[in-house]
């Protein structure tokens, strides 16, 4: 059973190795110079991870710069395991002549951090199978209750959650989301979305987008490419 480490704990165990504490994970980023170099530093990480890359790694590379993320999935949190592989990967980082940092300072473009998006709601539960149908997002390991947050399942998105309101907003809501899929993937989204208690609000411009609501109005357009040439 992997220990699992308070806030507090996984901070102070990772801070002097150029790793921070964000949102329930452990993160590092490397400026590197091309991407060749940034998924080579990849692959050494999954080789000092070994058996546990897949349960606790997750990278990002771009030309630049490679971002580290460590979280067990089993529990959806820091374990002590992610500690002691945060510290090989910044053992093997540094035998490349390079120096894993959280990205802090005025001379770095920024630091490194995760995006939530919050939906406030007067019936949480009510609304979140449509975000989640809507969203293609699945629940999060050991958090799977009507008010829970929702999570992207292949982790390229921002995890959404959920804030209960105690009266309605009369206005209309200033912002959405925008869902852009693959246009043969629109019709099944928009069904499952519907099918989770939301409604379209409008089809005028499809198939570019459409607009859907959920059932406190909350609206999300789901997006091709699509009918937007000419």
């Amino acid at each position: 059973m992997e220990q699992t480490l308070s806030r507090r704990e996984a901070s102070e165990a990772v801070q002097d190795h150029g790793w921070r504490y964000v949102l329930g994970t452990l993160q590092t980023s490397v400026p590197v110079g091309t991407l060749a170099q940034a998924v080579s530093l990849a692959a050494d990480a999954v080789a000092v991870c070994g058996d546990d890359a897949d349960r606790h790694l997750r990278v990002d590379v771009r030309p630049g710069l490679a971002v580290f993320t460590l979280q067990s999935s089993d529990h959806a949190a820091v374990t002590a395991r992610d500690v002691e592989l945060a510290r090989r990967i910044s053992a093997a980082v540094g035998e490349s002549g390079l120096l894993p940092e959280p990205g802090l300072g005025a001379g770095t473009p920024r630091s490194v951090q995760l995006l939530e998006i919050a939906i406030d709601a007067l019936d949480i539960a009510g609304i979140r199978p449509f975000w989640k149908a809507v969203l293609g997002y699945a629940d999060e390991a050991g958090a799977e209750g009507p008010e829970d947050p929702l999570v992207d399942p292949v982790w390229q998105g921002p995890a959404v959650w959920f804030q209960q309101m105690d009266r309605a907003r009369p206005q209309r809501n200033r912002i959405h989301i925008d869902i852009s899929v693959p246009h043969d993937e629109a019709p099944r989204r928009i069904e499952a979305a519907l099918a989770a208690g939301g409604r379209l609000v409008s089809a005028t411009r499809a198939p570019a987008f459409w607009v859907l609501a959920d059932p406190e109005g909350n609206e999300a357009c789901v997006t091709t490419w699509q009918g937007r040439d000419g």
